[in-house]
């Protein structure tokens, strides 16, 4: 949780699988989504802000 809140100040990228999908994202903001922490992230293509439930999240890593 501590490198994803850091990956957040610093507006750091994170690569991160959920449901066998990989994604690379700039971290955002984490916030609650029904009664569940989520990461949104923004899509460095699109500009798309997806969120992702942390429980969901298979694994992380945060590109500095």
């Amino acid at each position: 949780m501590d490198q994803l809140e850091n990956a957040v100040r610093r507006g750091l990228r994170v690569a991160l699988s959920r449901r066998g999908t990989e994604y690379i994202v700039v971290a955002l903001r984490i916030t609650t989504v029904g009664r569940q922490e989520a990461l949104i992230g923004r899509l460095p293509m699109t500009g798309e802000e997806l969120p992702f439930l942390l429980n969901d999240i298979d694994h992380f890593q945060v590109i500095d």
